[in-house]
């Protein structure tokens, strides 16, 4: 059962066929396909199976109805309104019309001509897959199901938006959803380590949070080290004085502090469940997240704090345009000392396509803060991630000490003054960042100027020393808008389900087996002939990957140890870098500062290995445009030449020319994922090879602990060199073979079920879908000619 038919089931008060409908695995497709026999065995009882059939039946009248405004949209050309009611009504993501007193909010998105489209796309590939499903198994049928179930994908864009607490990111998150109250700020201190990811509700009106807390093992581990002052005073004192209060400075056993009297309002927490938290309003939702998001507050009433436990809350907002296809996530800068937090915070940022780092615009260009975090995750976003762009965003932009005695004409003059001396001043220590620049491309650097306060005074009708333009949060909307594409969206799907319409219809076809043979030999061999250009040109980037790290590894082997000799004495002298390296030994590696970088000594010692390839790497798997992109962009097997020699088989051409641009996605996103993993692996080579002697030092106590630890990484990094970066070039380079052999596979394996299944195939007793063929090429050709004009 999915979202859809579970909503539908509480929305008509059938809570109590929940259970029976997931059962039967009735999912949307399905339950648009119930016939009477199937409820009278689903719905025993006459009044119940009455009322069901009743509001099922209004349902698929509803989707045809938007069946028919997405024709009457077709037939009418891309225009941008419609002249009914009926025709201005929004749709929602479940194929629905929405009555206008919950249309999404003015100013967002246009037409809907698309998304109407779109519903009428799924709900006509719904019936077809439904009435496949009653047809006999053949080989062919089986694929065209599989086909029609892959056509839907959840394409989401992650926005990580970093910066310390009080630099106004939630004040901008509220500022660019037009939700004013839902993050808390102003008088509240956020947490640092909690991460908190903002997406759209889209399936029902209410404003909701999903906390996920880490597990208790790992709260046992971690008191453990806060116990054993492993880390940062401060951060020891804030987690336990915000769980326990003052009792834990009585240094209580450490079993005590784990009685479940300390968590009588978050059972979840000792159950290893996650909390869920339901409310109508985004203040409401605000105020009962207090406890899980929040450090400090001037209400003192509060004395138990749930932060330290928690690992990520997920705020979802009713049915927000902007949200739709975005998440926005508030990222610690630096990771986290507790393993399952720093690892869930180390994959969003890696999934980034975008990162805001957000900073008050007064010291815009010189807060260290701001600029160490993307110093510091430029790896992880660069290579080792998929960002396309940072945007630098300046917030407070309408304060000024100085503006109290001035006109309103002289404070805009001055606000507009310091904003662009703000992003000049920014883009010149942009420019100075060498290393992270290797990371990205030209262009991806982008800096703007808010006020969220303005913004919001201009919203709500309130006098403005600035009009909504230039206080550029809805440069951000577009931003957030154009990240959510309808329209792509649209097309995707439409261009897939008019492939495999066609497929259907051309394998009902007659009296074309001359022409499939001959057209079958021209695709294999011209499938030979591309598969043999792509493989020879990863020959040769494996080959240059190669050459570039052994230039690493000897770079490595001679600098290691001096590299290890200076982070083991720093020039700053005082007595509190024992502390430092006992929680880098005992943290395999890392210490995450209260302020400041992170500390990692492994990749300290695999620098030399990444240097050597972030180059190479960058052209191989740019962030923006396909990874490989000259050779797989260039793969063609020129259907398009053979329709206008073959008109017979001309429909199984259209469909192999759709599937040969699906192909080329999939394995795009394939690329994408792997690549990450490929560039990790050299830094968690080292840090799996200097996982003994980070043990062996963690034992130390006493008087010469400090000395000791030293020697034994220094010795253990001495006898290891000679192997270890060796072993890290040898992983990375099989990483790379694998990614390469599944590229071809994949290629190879899914182009030749596609020409067997096309043109070695016949099957007539395949249902008549003429008719959908012709609806969905209308669809098809719109889509194309919009996207044609948006271009020029």
């Amino acid at each position: 059962m999915d979202n859809f038919v579970r909503n539908k089931l509480t929305e008509w008060g059938f809570c109590n066929l929940i259970e029976r409908f997931e059962d039967k695995g009735i999912d949307k497709e399905s339950l648009l396909c119930l016939e009477d026999h199937h409820i009278d065995s689903l719905i025993p009882k006459l009044g119940q199976r009455a009322k069901f059939t009743k509001r099922l039946k209004l349902l698929k009248e509803d989707s045809k109805t938007n069946c028919q405004e997405a024709e009457d949209v077709s037939n009418a050309g891309p225009s941008t309104s419609a002249s009914s009611e009926k025709g201005n009504r929004a749709l929602d993501l479940d194929g629905e019309l929405q009555p206008p007193s919950k249309r999404q909010k003015p100013g967002f998105i246009g037409s809907n001509s698309e998304e109407i489209i779109l519903s009428c796309g799924k709900s006509i590939m719904s019936q077809v897959h439904g009435r496949l499903h009653l047809d006999e198994h053949t080989k062919l049928n089986d694929f065209l199901k599989s086909k029609i179930r892959g056509l839907e994908t959840d394409k989401r864009e992650l926005i990580g938006v970093f910066g310390r607490s009080g630099a106004g990111k939630s004040s901008l998150i509220n500022a660019v959803i037009e939700e004013f109250n839902l993050l808390p700020s102003g008088d509240f201190k956020a947490c640092t380590s909690v991460m908190i990811k903002v997406e759209a509700n889209m399936l029902n009106f209410k404003y909701e949070a999903e906390i996920e807390f880490i597990l208790k093992e790992d709260w046992k581990d971690e008191l453990w080290c806060l116990y054993n002052n492993v880390g940062d005073d401060h951060e020891i004192e804030d987690k336990l004085t915000a769980l326990y209060g003052e009792e834990w400075r009585n240094k209580p056993p450490l079993e005590n502090l784990l009685d479940s009297k300390y968590f009588k309002e978050i059972p979840e927490f000792l159950m290893d469940k996650k909390k869920f938290l339901t409310s109508e309003s985004g203040a409401e939702l605000s105020a009962k997240l207090l406890k899980y998001t929040i450090s400090e507050s001037i209400d003192e009433a509060e004395k138990r704090w749930y932060w330290p436990l928690v690992k990520c809350v997920t705020v979802r907002v009713p049915k927000n345009p902007l949200l739709q296809h975005v998440t926005l996530v508030d990222l610690p800068g630096n990771g986290d000392c507790n393993r399952s937090r720093n690892e869930m915070w180390k994959e969003f940022v890696g999934s980034c396509s975008t990162v805001w780092i957000v900073t008050d615009i007064n010291r815009a260009a010189s807060e260290d803060d701001a600029w160490e975090i993307l110093e510091s995750a430029c790896s992880l976003i660069g290579n080792g991630g998929q960002c396309q762009q940072i945007h630098f965003i300046c917030t407070k932009s309408e304060y000024s000490e100085k503006f109290d005695e001035l006109s309103r004409d002289a404070v805009r003059g001055h606000i507009f003054k310091r904003n662009m001396k703000a992003k000049d001043e920014v883009q010149k220590k942009f420019n100075t960042l060498n290393n992270v620049k290797k990371h990205f491309n030209d262009g991806c650097f982008k800096v703007f100027t808010v006020s969220s306060k303005l913004f919001r005074k201009e919203k709500q009708s309130k006098p403005s020393v600035l009009q909504l333009d230039e206080t550029e949060i809805p440069q951000l909307q577009k931003f957030l808008q154009n990240l959510n594409d309808c329209h792509s969206e649209t097309l995707n799907f439409v261009s897939g389900a008019y492939g495999i319409l066609s497929l259907m219809q051309g394998a009902r076809s007659r009296d074309t087996a001359d022409s499939k043979t001959e057209v079958c030999l021209r695709l294999e061999e011209k499938l030979q002939q591309e598969f043999q250009k792509i493989a020879e040109t990863m020959k040769k980037t494996y080959k240059d990957f190669e050459e570039c790290l052994i230039d690493g590894v000897r770079n490595s082997e001679s600098s290691c140890e001096e590299t290890l000799h200076r982070f083991l004495y720093p020039r700053q002298k005082g007595s509190g870098f024992h502390k430092t390296l006992s929680s880098v030994v005992e943290r395999s590696g890392v210490h995450k500062r209260t302020k400041g970088k992170p500390i990692n000594l492994n990749m300290k010692l695999s620098s030399k290995l990444t240097d050597s390839i972030d180059e190479i790497f960058r052209n191989t798997f740019p962030n923006e445009g396909k990874p490989f992109s000259e050779v797989i962009n260039a793969f063609s097997l020129d259907t398009e030449k053979l329709i206008e020699k073959y008109k017979a088989v001309e429909l199984q051409m259209i469909f192999l020319k759709i599937e040969e641009e699906r192909i080329k996605t999939r394995l795009t996103k394939i690329i994408r994922d792997r690549k990450k993993t490929i560039y990790s692996s050299l830094t968690e080579m080292i840090e799996d090879t200097m996982q003994d002697g980070y043990k062996k030092a963690a034992k130390f106590r006493g008087k010469h602990k400090l000395k000791s630890m030293r020697e034994t990484l220094k010795t253990h990094l001495h006898d290891s060199k000679k192997t270890m970066f060796k072993n890290a070039k040898r992983i990375m380079l099989q990483y790379l073979q694998m990614l390469m052999e599944e590229i071809l596979e994949t290629l190879m394996e899914s182009l030749n079920e596609a020409i067997e299944l096309s043109l070695k195939t016949d099957d007539h007793i395949i249902p008549d879908f003429s008719a959908e063929l012709d609806q969905m090429k209308k669809y098809y050709k719109q889509l194309e000619e919009s996207s044609h004009e948006e271009s020029n």
